[in-house]
C-alpha cells in the first residue's frame, strides 16, 4: 500500500485549495530591506507555475513609454493585512501582452500552410486554438500574465508592500476577457494579502514595550530533596577520616573500612563456586558503608565488622553490569577488614563554605545550590514558561495576520496530523478520506488563535532582535 508522505499531504490540501484566479507573483529582489524582509516566515507559501514565460520585457518596454499618462493605480487597505489594487494598464502593454500570448501559443499548435516558425495572422492562431476556448482563452491569458508582472513591482515600488500568497482577480480574468480588447486600456482590480507591519503598545512605566514583561505558569515545587542531595554530596567532598582507636569497636553504617576481598562464584544451593576474575576482586579496597553504592548485600555483610576479621558476605551483582558473565549473578566474598574509620562530615557553616570557595558564606553557598537545583528543574518547564512569555509578549505587539500565512500554517500543521496518525497506526484510506476542503476548514478555525498568536511571537522575537542588534550564531541555532 501507497504510504502518505507529509509533502504530499501538504500539496493535496494546497491543491484543492486554490483560487480559480490566483496567479503567481514574482518574489521580491534581496535589496528590499525592510522590517517584512527581515522577520522569518513561519511558513512557505505555495505558488502554481504561471501558464506563459515572462512578458516582463515588452511589457515593462510598454509601460515606460506610457509613463506620463494621467492614469495611476489606486490602493484600498482591507482588513487583515490586504489590499485591494486597481491597476491601470496602458494599452501598449495589453497589446504586447496578447501578442506574446499567441507567439507562445503558436509554438504550441500545428497549422496547416505555415511552416514552423513562420508569421501567423493572429485571427488563425486563435481559429486554431478554438479546442482550448480560442480567443477569449488567449485574453485570459493575457489578463493574467500582465496582472502577474504588474502586481509586485506597483505594490513595492509605489506603495512599498510586500505581497505575500496567490492574488486574485476580484472580477475574473474570465469575464473581464469578454470586454478586454488587446490594445487598448485596461482596469483590473486585484485582491491581495502584504506582509505586515509591526506596531509596539505604550507600556506605561517601561522604555520599551518589550522591556519587564511578566507571564505565569505551573511548575512543581522546589525539590528540596535534590538539594539535600547536593548538599550531601558536597559535604562528603570535604569528609574526614578518623581511625578506630579500638580494634574491637563495630562497624556502623557511615564508617569507612579498608579490606581484602576474594570472590567465588555461588552454586544453585548457596555454596562457593569457581573463583571470580582477578577483576572482581581485590587487596586493599576501601569500602565506605553506605546505601546504594556496591553491589547489593557487600555493605549490610560488613556491617557490624571488627578489624582483623574475615566475613563471608553474599553479594549479588548488578543487572546492568557491563561484564555480561556476572551480571545479575549471586556471588560470595571472604572480605578481610583491615582498618576502620569513621567518617565525620563537615557542618555547613561559614568556615566551611569558605573552605569551599573563598569569599563564600554558608548562606550565599546554600542560595547557589538553591539556584542550581532550581535551574535544573526548570528546564522541564521551559516549554509552559516559554509559552508565558510568549502570551505577554504576543500582548504588546498589534499585527494583523493575513489569511494566507494563517491558511499555510494551519496546511503544515494539518499535514503534521495526519502524519503523526499514520504512524500512530491509522490505515492509509482512512486518512485519505480525511483530507477534504471542509475538514481543513473545520480544522483551520480551531487552530487560527494559536497561529496568530505564535505569528505574532516570531514575528516580535524577529523585530526585538533587529532593534537590540542580537545576532545568533549558525551554530547555536
Amino acid at each position: 500500500m501507497t504510504r502518505i508522505s507529509q509533502t504530499a499531504l501538504a500539496a493535496c490540501l494546497a491543491l484543492s485549495s486554490f483560487h480559480s484566479d490566483a496567479f503567481t507573483v514574482p518574489s521580491s529582489s534581496s535589496s528590499h530591506l525592510s522590517t517584512r524582509s527581515s522577520t522569518r516566515s513561519p511558513i512557505a507559501v505555495l505558488s502554481r507555475q504561471p501558464f506563459l514565460t515572462s512578458v516582463t520585457g515588452s511589457i515593462t518596454t510598454s509601460l515606460a513609454s506610457t509613463a506620463s499618462s494621467d492614469q495611476t493605480n489606486s490602493l484600498k487597505r482591507l482588513p487583515n493585512s490586504a489590499v485591494e489594487l486597481t491597476l491601470q494598464i496602458p494599452a501598449t502593454a495589453t497589446g504586447a501582452a496578447y501578442d506574446k500570448c499567441l507567439a507562445e501559443v503558436a509554438k504550441k499548435v500545428s497549422i496547416p500552410g505555415f511552416r514552423k516558425g513562420a508569421k501567423i495572422p493572429p485571427q488563425v492562431i486563435e481559429n486554431a486554438w478554438s479546442r482550448n476556448g480560442g480567443k477569449k482563452a488567449l485574453k485570459t491569458m493575457a489578463i493574467n500574465e500582465l496582472c502577474g508582472e504588474l502586481i509586485g513591482p506597483a505594490l513595492k515600488e509605489e506603495y512599498d508592500l510586500e505581497p505575500i500568497g496567490q492574488p486574485s482577480l476580484v472580477t475574473s480574468a474570465e469575464v473581464i476577457a469578454e470586454s478586454f480588447t488587446p490594445g487598448e486600456a485596461l482596469e483590473v482590480t486585484v485582491k491581495c494579502d502584504v506582509w505586515p507591519d509591526i506596531q509596539w503598545k505604550e507600556v506605561e512605566g517601561q522604555e520599551k514595550p518589550y522591556f519587564g514583561l511578566t507571564g505565569s505558569y505551573k511548575r512543581k515545587p522546589f525539590n528540596q530533596e535534590r538539594f539535600d542531595a547536593a548538599l550531601r554530596d558536597l559535604k562528603e567532598r570535604y569528609v574526614k577520616l578518623e581511625p578506630y582507636e579500638d580494634a574491637s569497636q563495630q562497624l556502623v553504617m557511615g564508617d569507612a573500612c579498608v579490606v581484602n576481598m576474594v570472590g567465588y562464584m555461588a552454586t544453585a544451593s548457596g555454596e562457593k563456586g569457581d573463583a571470580l576474575p582477578d577483576a572482581a576482586s581485590g587487596d586493599n579496597v576501601e569500602v565506605v558503608l553506605g546505601p546504594g553504592r556496591y553491589m547489593d548485600g557487600l555493605v549490610e555483610g560488613l556491617v557490624d565488622g571488627k578489624v582483623g576479621e574475615v566475613k563471608t558476605v553474599n553479594v549479588r551483582f548488578p543487572a546492568a553490569l557491563k561484564n555480561k558473565d556476572l551480571a545479575g549473578k549471586d556471588a560470595i566474598f571472604d572480605v578481610e577488614i583491615l582498618s576502620a574509620s569513621k567518617r565525620i562530615l563537615p557542618e555547613l557553616t561559614d568556615e566551611f563554605a569558605e573552605q569551599v570557595r573563598p569569599g563564600l558564606t554558608a548562606e550565599s553557598l546554600k542560595d547557589e545550590l538553591r539556584k542550581a537545583v532550581d535551574s535544573q528543574d526548570a528546564q522541564e518547564y521551559m516549554g509552559a514558561r516559554n509559552e508565558a512569555l510568549g502570551k505577554a509578549l504576543s500582548g504588546v505587539l498589534e499585527v494583523e495576520v493575513p489569511d494566507t500565512l494563517i491558511t499555510n500554517q494551519a496546511r503544515e500543521k494539518y499535514a503534521l496530523m495526519m502524519t503523526d496518525m499514520r504512524n500512530s497506526g491509522m490505515a492509509d484510506e482512512d486518512i485519505k478520506k480525511m483530507i477534504s476542503p471542509e475538514n481543513f476548514i473545520k480544522y483551520k478555525e480551531l487552530s487560527v488563535d494559536g497561529i496568530v498568536r505564535d505569528f505574532k511571537v516570531s514575528m516580535a522575537v524577529d523585530e526585538i532582535a533587529r532593534l537590540e542588534n542580537i545576532q545568533v550564531p549558525a551554530y547555536q541555532v
